[in-house]
C-alpha cells in the first residue's frame, strides 16, 4: 500500500550518520520491512506530523538484547502518534494479530521475520505518546564504513525530471535530493501514471527533460514498456533506467531497450548526480553534502 494513501499529511526526516558501517542485506526485503514500519507510523498520525528516521552505528561489548557482542547498524523510526497500548505491545509481531478493522495482521510479523532472517533484532518502545521501532542489523565482519558523501561534491543541474518508482519512501527521497541539486521534479507510482503525467506536461508546454524509471513495478507497467511508450510520445526524451537486480540484461544493454543511461540500486546522492550530469544542464557543484534529507509532505500531489 502506498504511504500517500494512508491518510493526512506527514513529513519524513531522514538522518544518516557519517561513516555508517556496511551491512549485508537483501535490499528488497529490508525495503519492505521499512515500508511496513513507515506505514504504521503514518497511520498513527492522522493529523500529520514528522516521522524521524535515523541510521547510525552501535556496538555492544557484551550480550545485549538477544544479540551477540559486536557492531550493528541501527535504523530507528520514530513517530509522534497515539502510541501502542501496554497490553497490545507484546503481541504486535504475532502473525494475524491486528487492532485495525481492515488489517491483515501480517505487516509487523513480516518485518520481524525479515529482521530475524538477517540475524538482527527489532525492538519497539511506546511510552504513551509516540512509538519508536529500532532495527539492529549486523555490520559486516570488517565493519568497513559505507562510502561517505560527507565532503563530496554533488553536481547540480537544471531542468524537469519525472521519477517513476513504486516505493513511496524512495520516491520522496529521490525528489528531495533532486530538488536540492536544482531540478524540478514530479513523481509517478507506476508506468500508466508516468505516461499520463508526461503527456499532460508535454501538451501544456512543460515537457520533462529526463525520465528516471524503475524497471520492476509489481502489478503495474514496468520501465521497459514505459520507455517504449514514451519514445512514441517524444523521441527526444532522455530515459534513465534504475534497478536493484544487477543481473537484468537491461542494465548491461540499456541502449537496446531504448534507454540513454542507467543507475543501479542502491545508489548514493553522488552517483545520482553524476549520472544526471551527463544529460542535464550543469549549473555548478554542491560542496560538503551532510547526508541528511528532510522529505517534504509525502502527500504532495507531484510525489
Amino acid at each position: 500500500m502506498d504511504l500517500a494513501r494512508a491518510g493526512a499529511t506527514a513529513t519524513i526526516s531522514l538522518a544518516i550518520e557519517g561513516n555508517l558501517w556496511s551491512a549485508e542485506i537483501d535490499i528488497e526485503q529490508i525495503s519492505q520491512a521499512l515500508h511496513n514500519i513507515l506505514l504504521n507510523a503514518r497511520q498513527a498520525m492522522p493529523e500529520g506530523g514528522t516521522i524521524e528516521v535515523r541510521a547510525e552505528n552501535v556496538e555492544f561489548d557484551r550480550d545485549s538484547l538477544p544479540l551477540r557482542s559486536g557492531r550493528y547498524v541501527m535504523i530507528s523510526v520514530r513517530d509522534y502518534g497515539w502510541g501502542i497500548a501496554v497490553d497490545v505491545l507484546p503481541r504486535i509481531f504475532d502473525p494475524y494479530f491486528t487492532t485495525k478493522q481492515s488489517g491483515s495482521g501480517l505487516g509487523l510479523a513480516t518485518v520481524h521475520a525479515i529482521i530475524a532472517k538477517h540475524e538482527g533484532h527489532i525492538t519497539v518502545k511506546s511510552p504513551g505518546v509516540g512509538t519508536t521501532f529500532s532495527i539492529y542489523l549486523p555490520a559486516c565482519a570488517a565493519a568497513q564504513p559505507v562510502e561517505s558523501t560527507i565532503g563530496a561534491q554533488l553536481h547540480t543541474g537544471s531542468g524537469r525530471i519525472l521519477v517513476m518508482d513504486d516505493e513511496e519512501a524512495l520516491r520522496t527521497l529521490l525528489a528531495q535530493i533532486l530538488k536540492l541539486l536544482g531540478y524540478d521534479v514530479e513523481c509517478a507510482r507506476d508506468g500508466a501514471e508516468a505516461i499520463e503525467i508526461y503527456q499532460r506536461a508535454k501538451a501544456t508546454g512543460h515537457a520533462f527533460d529526463t525520465v528516471l524509471v524503475d524497471l520492476t513495478i509489481p502489478g503495474g507497467m514496468g520501465g521497459k514498456e514505459v520507455a517504449a511508450r514514451l519514445r512514441e510520445v517524444d523521441d527526444s526524451v532522455i530515459l534513465i533506467a534504475s534497478s536493484g537486480y544487477s543481473r537484468t540484461p537491461v542494465l548491461s544493454e540499456f541502449r537496446s531497450y531504448g534507454f540513454d543511461d542507467f543507475i543501479p540500486k542502491p545508489w548514493t546522492p553522488v552517483q545520482l548526480s553524476e549520472v544526471l550530469r551527463r544529460w542535464a544542464r550543469p549549473v555548478g557543484k554542491v560542496d560538503n553534502f551532510h547526508g541528511e534529507v528532510v522529505a517534504s509532505d509525502v502527500q504532495n500531489p507531484v510525489c
